[in-house]
C-alpha cells in the first residue's frame, strides 16, 4: 500500500506537465476591422443590445411571438437538446467522485452481514477533467443552438407578420385602384355617348380594370396562404391572424450596430462555434491524457453478527483496500491515431469560429446597408406620392376649365397609385432592413 502511494505521488508530481490545459480564445483583433464603417456607438448602446420586446413594439406581434416560443416545434426541440446536455455534465461531474455501493444480507436466524464498497479514479493527469469541460462545452453549444433557433424564429415570426401588413395594404391600393377603373369606365362611356371617345379606350378600360380585378384575387390567396404559414409556425391550427396595419408601425429612425466584438458574445452561431472549439480542445487534452496510466482506488468495509446476537460493538470488521495502476502498454498506436485526430479537428474548429465570425460581419455588413438603402428609397417613393397626389388634383382643375382631357387625369391617378404601391414594397423592405440587422447582430433575447 505504501508503495502505491508513494507511486501515485510521483505521478502526481508528474502532472505539471501540461496535460491538462486552459482553454484560451484564439486571436480575433481582426473583428475591430470588421464593419466597413467606423461605428460611434459604445458596446451598451446599440441595436444589438435591444430585447425584443424593446423594438417590435406591435402587441399583436408581441402576442403572437410568445405564442410561438411556446409552441415552435424546432425550438422545443432544441431545448431537449439543452436537456440531454445538462444530463451528460451530470454524468461527468459524477465521475470525478467517490463510487459508493452498500449491501445487507441475512443468513440464519439471527444472522446479518453489511458491507460497504467504494471506488475512486485518482484524477492525476485530467482525463477526468477534460471529459467535464468537454461536457461543459458540449451543454454551452446546445444552450447556444437553441437560441440560434430561437432568434431565427422571433425573426422569421416578425417578417411574417410584417409581410402580411404589406398584403393589408397592397390589398386596400388595388380596391382603391379597382374603384377608380369603374368610375374611369363609366366616365370613359359617357364620353363616349358624347362622342368625345371611341368603343377601343372603352374596351381597354374594361382590360385594365379586369386585371386589376386578377390582381386582388391573387393578394387574397397571398393572404390566406400567408397567415396559414404563419400559423404552422406558431405551432397552431391555421386561423385568421389579428395584426395591425404597416402604417403604424414605429422603429427607431437610427440604428447603432455597436462594436464588432459584441458579435463574440451576443451571437448565438458564433458562440456554437467556439464552444464546438472548446470542446475539440479539450477532447485534444483527453487524447493525450490516455499515454498516460489511471490510478484507481477501491476498497470495502464490512461487519457480520455471525452468532445472532445483536451487535453494538461488533469485533469482527472486515475492512479492505485495493490500488491499481493501469499503464497502456498495447494501444500505443491507437492513441496516437486517436491524438492526431483530435488535433486535426481542433484545427478545423478553429478555422470554422474565424469564419463564422467573418459571416457574421459579412451579414451586420449587408443588412445595415440594405435598411439605408430602403430608407432612402423609401423617402424618394413618399416625395414621389406627394407631387403626384398634387398632379391629380391640378389635372382634375385644368379637365374643368377645358385645358387637360381625361386621359391625362386617368394617367396620373395610375401614376399616383403605382407610387403609393411602390411605396408599401419600400417601407416592408425598410423594416425588414431592421429585423435582418437586429437577427444578424445575435438579437432575440
Amino acid at each position: 500500500m505504501k508503495r502505491l502511494i508513494l507511486i501515485a505521488a510521483t505521478l502526481l508530481s508528474l502532472s505539471s506537465c501540461g496535460l491538462y490545459t486552459k482553454y484560451e480564445r484564439p486571436d480575433v483583433s481582426f473583428t475591430d476591422s470588421l464593419y466597413r464603417r467606423v461605428s460611434d456607438a459604445d458596446d451598451t448602446v446599440s441595436l444589438a443590445t435591444l430585447k425584443w420586446e424593446d423594438l417590435f413594439t406591435d402587441p399583436e406581434l408581441q402576442r403572437w411571438i410568445k405564442i410561438g416560443v411556446d409552441n415552435n416545434t424546432d425550438l422545443n426541440l432544441a431545448r431537449f437538446k439543452v436537456q440531454e446536455a445538462q444530463a451528460s455534465l451530470l454524468s461527468a461531474k459524477g465521475a470525478l467522485l467517490p463510487g459508493v455501493s452498500a449491501s445487507v444480507q441475512g443468513g440464519t436466524p439471527g444472522s446479518v452481514s453489511a458491507e460497504l464498497d467504494f471506488s475512486w479514479e485518482a484524477d492525476i493527469f485530467g482525463r477526468l477533467r477534460n471529459a467535464k469541460k468537454e461536457a461543459i462545452a458540449a451543454l454551452e453549444q446546445s444552450e447556444a443552438y437553441r437560441q440560434a433557433v430561437q432568434t431565427q424564429l422571433i425573426a422569421t415570426i416578425a417578417g411574417s407578420y410584417y409581410s402580411l401588413l404589406m398584403l393589408d395594404k397592397q390589398l386596400s391600393v388595388s380596391l382603391r385602384t379597382l374603384d377608380n377603373w369603374e368610375e374611369n369606365i363609366r366616365t370613359m362611356e359617357a364620353l363616349k355617348r358624347a362622342g368625345k371617345t371611341n368603343e377601343a379606350a372603352v374596351l381597354q378600360a374594361k382590360s385594365n380594370k379586369l386585371n386589376v380585378e386578377a390582381s386582388v384575387l391573387n393578394l387574397r390567396k397571398q393572404i390566406i396562404e400567408m397567415e396559414n404559414s404563419f400559423a404552422a409556425l406558431l405551432g397552431i391550427v391555421p386561423m385568421g391572424i389579428m395584426r395591425g396595419r404597416i402604417e403604424e408601425q414605429v422603429f427607431p429612425t437610427e440604428l447603432a450596430e455597436g462594436v464588432p466584438v459584441q458579435l463574440l458574445s451576443r451571437r448565438p452561431d458564433v458562440r456554437q462555434a467556439e464552444q464546438a472549439l472548446i470542446e475539440k480542445f479539450y477532447m485534444t487534452n483527453s487524447a493525450r491524457a490516455a499515454f498516460y496510466p489511471n490510478l484507481s482506488l477501491s476498497g470495502s468495509l464490512g461487519w457480520t453478527n455471525g452468532n445472532g446476537s445483536m451487535v453494538i460493538n461488533p469485533a469482527g470488521i472486515i475492512a479492505g483496500v485495493i490500488g491499481s495502476l493501469v499503464q497502456p502498454v498495447f494501444a500505443k498506436n491507437a492513441n496516437k491515431a486517436r491524438l492526431e485526430a483530435a488535433k486535426a479537428q481542433q484545427e478545423a474548429a478553429a478555422y470554422k469560429f474565424r469564419q463564422t465570425i467573418l459571416d457574421a460581419g459579412v451579414e451586420v455588413n449587408n443588412a445595415l446597408v440594405n435598411w439605408e438603402i430602403a430608407r432612402e428609397r423609401l423617402d424618394i417613393h413618399r416625395k414621389q406620392v406627394v407631387h403626384l397626389q398634387a398632379a391629380v388634383w391640378n389635372i382634375k382643375l385644368l379637365m374643368k376649365h377645358g385645358s387637360a382631357s381625361y386621359l391625362e387625369v386617368l394617367t396620373a391617378q395610375q401614376n399616383l397609385l403605382q407610387a403609393e404601391l411602390n411605396e408599401v414594397t419600400d417601407r416592408y423592405e425598410e423594416i425588414q432592413g431592421v429585423i435582418s440587422l437586429y437577427h444578424a447582430l445575435g438579437g432575440g433575447y
